[in-house]
């Protein structure tokens, strides 16, 4: 069990409520480097009491989202259990549920600082902190916090940008931000960044394109939908690669034998087979 794990996610926003409870039933399992986590789907359900399909398609949902990675698998009695890890920092790019720290204003009389020490007739002082003071309860995260962990992305990116042609470093920092404010993923443009870089290592300088114009004319556009190109026929192969899996479960081909454990989880989570089909061929869940 990871605190750790299980705050950064409390304070993350993971898009519905179904979502947000399994991933802290699995931050609970986890060790405070997001690893270790091994548990069934069947776990899964009973603790949170969500559907059956409900958790299944969320898992899928997650490792396709890079919040979840299988990094192995565990003998169990129905065959075997895969092992998890939460992928810390895909955690931390999404949005702070946090409220922003305010502050609370001051008071006609304000409280006192420090509380009382207690009675001292025994020679015994009180605690010099209440239980519940507030300097001794974490505070979520501010703005000014969320704030500066986009800055450290968005710095990031800029210094992807080849040295000798970096110009304008706040008209691109703020170029920067107004991509990512139209949803553009910052690793995104960072890979764009990237590519850039290596695709004109060996350009005259006549031949480049300074920073600044380079994010004005939002030439990173082209390489981003490349990448969402690349991601969409990764993901239709994926899809194919499956479903011909699938047919052999269901055929009871003699190539089921060539079928990971792995592929099997991602079988189950797509519902694209049952567990009967599994077991029909060997393939315990």
């Amino acid at each position: 069990m990871s605190w750790k794990i299980a705050n950064l996610c409390a304070e993350r926003v993971f898009g519905s409520a179904a979502r947000k409870q399994i991933i802290m039933f699995l931050a609970d399992k986890a060790s405070d480097d997001g690893s270790g986590i091994w548990c069934s789907k069947g776990t899964i359900q009973r603790h949170t009491e969500l559907g059956e399909s409900t958790v299944k398609r969320t898992i899928s949902d997650f490792l396709r989202e890079g919040i979840l990675v299988e990094t192995g698998r565990r003998p169990c009695k129905n065959g075997f259990t895969v092992i998890y890890r939460i992928v810390l920092a895909r955690v931390m790019t999404l949005e702070s549920s946090a409220e922003p720290d305010e502050g609370t204003g001051v008071t006609v009389d304000p409280v006192q600082p420090e509380p009382g020490t207690g009675s001292t007739m025994d020679g015994v002082e009180g605690p010099r902190w209440t239980p519940n003071h507030p300097q001794t309860i974490p505070k979520p995260p501010t703005r000014k916090r969320v704030e500066a962990e986009a800055d450290e992305r968005f710095e990031k990116i800029w210094a992807a940008y080849p040295k000798d042609r970096q110009r304008g470093k706040a008209a691109c920092l703020e170029r920067i931000a107004d991509a990512v404010g139209e949803g553009v993923d910052p690793d995104d443009l960072l890979r764009a960044v990237q590519a850039y870089a290596t695709e004109s290592a060996g350009f005259t300088r006549s031949k480049v394109c300074f920073s600044d114009n380079w994010f004005q004319l939002r030439r990173w556009q082209g390489a981003i939908e490349r990448q969402q190109a690349e991601r969409e026929a990764a993901e239709a192969a994926m899809a194919e690669h499956h479903a011909r899996l699938a047919a052999w479960i269901r055929e009871r081909s003699p190539m089921c034998k060539h079928i990971t454990a792995g592929q099997v989880a991602a079988l189950t989570a797509a519902n694209l087979v049952t567990e009967g089909q599994l077991r029909a061929v060997g393939l315990a869940v």
